[in-house]
């Protein structure tokens, strides 16, 4: 290791200045081992760096902190204002001779992240993003610049070593609003599709793009040829926008066949691509990230290009190379340094005036707008989002130097505080509006013959595709009702989810089966289900994406459900099944999501444990194949059963292919005859009037309308042990078996069949069906039935309200 005495250290206001020794051979680096050299320790720092970032990440996700918190504060810890200054960092973790390596590599991954950054840009949010957003883009990004210029006069002591230049990098920096972390910040808090996100969203892009424009006229400007640098770098993005645009589209589209076949080789040739756009714009006098994003913003609008892009670069960018870059950010920080330098009182007020210029402007449009003053508080904090951008700002002016030890750290902690306060604050303060909206019809029970049945189908991946399709098929009755389906696919909010994953796709209109946006497993569902809906009369599908956290992926699922009024939520079985058909180990997150669905629903729900439905429905080859089948419905008795019996009953009902048989198991003592002396019935007497009043409902409606392919047969069992002998008798020639899932419901025909099984989750029939050896080929089809919150079943005459949010 070098010895103390190898380098003289020199510190000023602008800069820290290591002078190394030469010895008698002129040789400026002396090492000792191989372990001293640049590589080895590059990969230490990476390595100590990356750790602590996660951990940091871990003890701030709770607190409801954005990651870029967890980054400033992870170069701060390793910086001179913690650790940075004492003996053991200058030896062994950071020596100032590998600072020239680590800020190498910094900028290199700077340079792909902005790359990543220009190619998830949604423009097409900014021509609809309607006058409202471009208005408080307007008011939030004139307002902040004033104050910027201003605050920076005021705070830095210009006695020595002023630099009026400063004045401009701590405007840029405020005007600011980082659109990938704001959408982060927007899915966390759950408004990515309220008035209010949509509204952010678009203004921050505007925003972004007016810092941008103004980073690019200050480096320009302090630049020695002001002019030349302008206009080449003017000329370089209009190059790209009308030539190299068009060019790559053509070079990608011919080389890959129309974008199917984009490999591996095309992602090399754009990373070259990538470093020659940064190396283009950085011999032009701007920054060399300028080239590197309007490559990413010029790529082709296609999906598997895009995807394939990220899927290579985004985790090793992000999750390894990044750190790097905060790393340097928290190097150059000496907060102790520019404390000694300035008043905390100013300190003070610069971090809070930092922070209200935009709240404050948008907050007073939000206003004009008439809008509610807790949603123009929550719109001005959103729009006061930081993130690498404003720190891509101000490390230019320190490399610059029109920033120095005094000014830089002052910002940074300025939008350190900034970028901590948003999401405690908004969740603390703002709840959505809620619009109550009467929907009486939660279950399939209370549904009128003719009226629409809504669905929400949830599917985790391409896996539950063909099983949800199959049971959409038969719940679609041609000479009965119409079908309403919402199609989600369910993703999950993790570190490396990208920006373009989180934007909510409402609808995807116009995506033929031939497009290369059907590539992915997304864009996949989503086709397959828009030509599903076209061959059925009397069927609206809408395509959604969801991507949020395991934990909270029920509240997106109960909400949609309460903002669509559907009366069922259909979920995938959350294990795997075996070759042979067996129930198999599951991912506990699905579980988790399920369970919690079961408990919060605002409607009915229902399990699919698909074991073939859609592929026996399904002709590969000609989608419109009609079903031909058996159903068989296990009734016992229960809300649960009643309500999917209704179910099977409408499935049937409207299919001349499909045979319905209603199995009813009855214990051979009848509970009602077990109630001597007409004392007042129990709950279980009542409930049995109730399932033999519903039966008697539907055998009626079913005689009348001649419906001779439905049967209700009775079953007469002493135990649980000849009830399972009954069904094993009925054997795998149904197609599919609906039964409630009865979860904690005792009955005597029931009885010791819960001792043995695998999946309590299904309730004690469904376990029993699922784990069996003689229903394999049966798909199952699990049904609970809402209740309402005063522990009534919805088949009373009250309507209920449901709370929808204000979009």
């Amino acid at each position: 290791m070098n010895a103390p005495e190898d380098y003289e250290v020199i510190q000023t206001k602008d800069v820290v200045q290591a002078c190394y020794l030469t010895n008698a051979n002129s040789v400026l680096w002396r090492s000792e081992s191989a372990q001293n050299t640049s590589l080895p320790f590059l990969i230490t720092q990476l390595f100590i760096v990356i750790f602590v970032d996660r951990i940091l990440l871990l003890i701030l996700r709770p607190l409801r902190q954005p990651r870029i918190v967890a980054h400033i504060i992870c170069g701060l810890i390793f910086g001179p204002t913690l650790i940075g200054e004492t003996l053991f960092s200058k030896k062994y973790l950071f020596p100032y001779k590998t600072i020239m390596v680590m800020e190498t590599f910094s900028n290199w991954a700077l340079v792909y992240y902005m790359f990543l950054v220009g190619l998830e840009m949604d423009f097409s949010r900014i021509m609809n993003s309607g006058t409202q957003a471009i208005v408080v883009a307007t008011a939030g990004f004139l307002c902040p610049l004033l104050v910027g210029f201003g605050l920076y006069f005021v705070a830095i002591d210009n006695a020595v070593e002023f630099d009026s230049r400063g004045s401009m990098f701590w405007a840029v920096a405020l005007t600011s609003t980082n659109f990938p972390d704001l959408v982060r910040i927007l899915v966390d808090l759950k408004l990515l599709r309220s008035n209010i996100g949509k509204i952010a969203a678009g203004a921050s892009i505007l925003s972004d793009l007016g810092s941008w424009f103004l980073l690019i006229i200050a480096t320009s400007l302090f630049n020695e040829k002001k002019i030349h640098t302008l206009l080449s770098t003017g000329g370089f993005i209009l190059l790209c926008i009308f030539a190299v645009r068009p060019l790559v589209d053509w070079l990608i589209r011919n080389t890959s066949k129309g974008y199917e076949k984009f490999t591996d080789t095309h992602v090399w040739f754009i990373m070259a691509g990538i470093v020659l756009c940064g190396l283009i714009t950085d011999a032009c006098g701007s920054h060399s990230i300028v080239g590197a994003f309007m490559l990413g913003v010029i790529m082709p609008n296609e999906d598997i290009v895009r995807r394939k892009i990220v899927d290579k670069l985004d985790d090793f960018v992000a999750g390894i190379l990044m750190p790097l870059f905060f790393l340097t950010n928290g190097i150059r920080t000496d907060a102790r340094f520019m404390i000694k330098k300035t008043h905390w009182m100013m300190v003070l007020m610069v971090i809070v005036a930092s922070w209200a210029a935009k709240v404050v402007s948008v907050f007073t449009v939000a206003l004009f707008y008439r809008m509610p003053p807790k949603e123009g508080l929550a719109l001005g904090l959103l729009m006061n989002t930081k993130g690498v951008l404003a720190l891509i700002v101000i490390n230019t002016g320190r490399n610059i130097k029109a920033l120095n030890n005094q000014s830089y750290p002052l910002m940074v902690l300025a939008i350190l505080a900034m970028s901590a306060l948003i999401e405690p604050i908004i969740s603390f303060t703002y709840k959505p509006a809620r619009q109550i909206v009467e929907h009486k019809n939660r279950t399939i029970q209370r549904l009128e013959t003719n009226s629409e049945l809504k669905v929400l189908v949830c599917l985790h991946s391409m896996r539950n595709l063909l099983g949800t399709l199959g049971l959409l098929d038969l719940s679609h009755s041609p000479n009965q009702t119409p079908i309403s389906v919402v199609a989600v696919h369910l993703l999950e909010l993790s570190e490396r989810a990208t920006t373009g994953m989180l934007i909510v796709h409402d609808e995807y209109r116009g995506i033929g089966p031939d497009n290369s946006r059907a590539k992915t497993e997304t864009s996949q569902i989503v086709s397959a289900f828009e030509n599903f809906g076209q061959v059925y009369d009397g069927m609206t599908i809408q395509t959604m994406t969801v991507v949020s956290p395991y934990t909270t992926m029920h509240m997106d699922i109960c909400s949609l459900a309460e903002d669509k009024c559907v009366n069922l939520i259909i979920l995938p079985f959350h294990r795997e099944l075996k070759p042979d058909g067996k129930i198999g180990d599951g991912d506990p997150n699905f579980t988790e999501v399920n369970e919690n669905v079961f408990i919060n629903a605002p409607c009915s729900v229902g399990v699919l444990i698909d074991r073939g439905i859609g592929s026996k429905r399904f002709d590969s080859q000609n989608i419109s194949a009609k079903f031909t089948g058996q159903i068989a419905m296990v009734f016992i008795g229960g809300p649960d059963d009643r309500e999917a019996l209704a179910y099977a009953w409408k499935m049937a009902a409207g299919h001349v292919q499909v045979n319905l048989t209603v199995a009813r198991f009855l214990p051979a003592k009848d509970p009602m005859k077990s109630n001597p002396e007409n004392k007042i019935p129990n709950e279980v007497d009542r409930e049995k009037q109730i399932d033999d009043d519903y039966i008697e409902e539907l055998k009626l409606k079913t005689s009348m309308n001649n419906i001779v392919w439905i049967n209700f047969v009775d079953k007469i069992v002493n135990s649980g042990d000849e009830t399972l002998a009954a069904l094993k008798a009925m054997g795998d020639v149904f197609a599919l078996y609906v039964i409630g899932r009865r979860k904690g419901e005792e009955s005597p025909v029931t009885s010791g069949l819960s001792d043995w099984g695998c999946c309590p989750e299904l309730g004690t029939l469904g376990d029993t069906l699922g784990s069996s050896n003689f229903a394999l080929q049966s798909s199952i089809l699990v049904v609970q039935q809402y209740i309402s919150n005063n522990g009534n079943d919805d088949t009373s005459e009250d309507s209920c309200l449901v709370a929808r949010d204000r979009e």
